[in-house]
């Protein structure tokens, strides 16, 4: 008999946990996997996947503005933002049953219950106060909204937890924050009419992208009546008279119905027992691992956004079958963090694979640039003015795309794509050979022959 009750348990029921559970048990694991909230963890529950439908629909502001150009009238169109958050939650609680219910078929025993670590191969469920030994822990924990320094009335203001469930569709909202959360969600609410501010400590958004492709985003966020304001913080929150009063650090004044956080996201290892166990973390709570997951603790592990390395679902999902066949199925391999594909969903979409080029030049390599801006053949009979963007960066002594940087419609379609390119080490000469497919905006990363410098 086992010295251990299970082979391994899972903290946590997001994408990285439910893979990892699922695929150890399929190698034949015996496993338990503990989720405190509801299965899917972030992404499908208060991330990804609402604030897709949630952008879904906001497109549909400009499709309905488009329409005319193309010879289309449409009256008495009007958005309903109850119907909106009654059929994303029924959205939700599909994918969350699917989570469920393929873990279960796997194998997997759920515990609906909060679980904490209790020494290197033990775990305490507390809605039961159950001590279960495991010979293998792994934390999938994901992370939670930061919030931030505490300012005066900083309870009065929500994060995107809540964004997703208001009642009401605010009328003047103020998003503070400059990554992917933040300009997605100022993105979506000034398209569904809201009036936006956008507040940002950086002079710059979307830090770690190229800086081309933030400076040609902001443009096109203010172009669509965003106040972008930059360089500036929240001091002060206070409940006036029909909404909220907020003090900037530079002694503007501005009066919204919602204020939103979007400052990034924190690992969710508090009171996990982590450190009893003698689990190091980093200074905002990451669990430290290695290239296989493993922790400084031979028997616990941990994936995804818990261990803040790149916070990307896919990414979660590939590290948690990979430690699953790692340690579970004999067939040992790790994730390669290196050309990572991502797309920020704002107005319009960003999608970027590989290499910046304050990144490429900071390795020291000699670089082409090759740029192209132009306006989308939609524009053209629409009326809207907004351009598209895109970017190659090219090392010269061997020819390799090392970059592939898109703003436009469809973004994140385009840049999947890029990425297998990227994967394969594709030259400038290979995307130069490549015939375009005609008319699109794709057409344009296979024709650009001169080099913007």
């Amino acid at each position: 008999m086992s010295e251990f009750q299970v082979d391994l348990f899972v903290i946590g029921g997001g994408s990285g946990g439910v893979r990892a559970a699922r695929i150890a048990a399929r190698h034949g694991a015996k496993v338990m996997l503990a989720e405190e909230y509801r299965m899917g963890g972030t992404c499908v529950i208060r991330g990804c996947v609402p604030k897709k439908l949630f952008v879904y629909a906001s497109r549909f502001a400009h499709d309905l503005e488009d329409m005319a150009g193309f010879g289309w009238s449409v009256s008495d169109a009007r958005f309903d933002w109850p119907t909106l958050i009654a059929n994303k939650d029924k959205e939700i609680a599909r994918l969350e049953g699917i989570y469920r219910s393929n873990a279960q078929s796997a194998g997997v025993e759920i515990v609906n219950s909060r679980a904490v670590v209790d020494g290197p191969n033990a775990v305490r469920v507390l809605a039961t106060g159950e001590r279960i030994t495991a010979r293998t822990i792994l934390i999938a924990t994901g992370a939670q909204p930061a919030l931030g320094p505490e300012i005066p009335g900083c309870d009065l203001a929500i994060t995107s937890n809540e964004a997703f469930h208001l009642e009401t569709l605010p009328r003047r909202v103020l998003v503070q924050g400059g990554g992917y959360i933040a300009v997605e969600f100022a993105c979506m609410f000034r398209a569904l009419g809201c009036e936006v501010a956008l507040v940002q400590r950086s002079e710059t958004i979307l830090r770690g992208f190229d800086d081309e492709v933030r400076a040609h985003l902001t443009t096109e966020m203010e172009r669509s009546g965003i106040r972008m304001l930059c360089g500036r913080t929240l001091t002060s929150i206070t409940r006036v008279e029909g909404g909220k009063s907020v003090l900037l650090s530079d002694g503007m004044e501005i009066e919204v119905d919602e204020v939103m956080l979007a400052i990034g996201r924190v690992p969710n290892t508090r009171d996990l027992g982590l450190e009893i166990a003698g689990v190091e973390m980093d200074a905002i709570g990451a669990v430290k691992v290695d290239g296989q997951s493993r922790t400084s603790v031979p028997s616990i592990y941990a994936v995804g956004d818990v261990t803040n390395r790149v916070n990307l679902t896919p990414i979660a999902i590939r590290e948690g079958h990979a430690f699953a066949d790692t340690v579970f199925g004999g067939k040992p391999w790790s994730v390669d963090h290196s050309i990572v594909a991502t797309a920020v969903f704002s107005e319009p979409e960003v999608g970027s694979v590989g290499l910046t080029e304050e990144a490429a030049r900071k390795q020291g390599r000699a670089l082409d640039i090759y740029t192209s801006a132009f306006r989308p053949l939609k524009a053209t009979l629409s009326g809207r003015q907004t351009r598209t963007f895109m970017k190659l960066i090219v090392d010269q002594e061997t020819d390799k795309v090392l970059g592939v940087h898109v703003v436009g419609p469809d973004s994140g379609e385009m840049i999947q794509l890029a990425a297998v390119a990227l994967g394969l080490g594709a030259t400038k000469a290979d995307f130069d050979r490549t015939v375009a497919v005609h008319p699109t905006a794709a057409e344009e990363l296979v024709t650009m022959r001169e080099k913007t410098r």
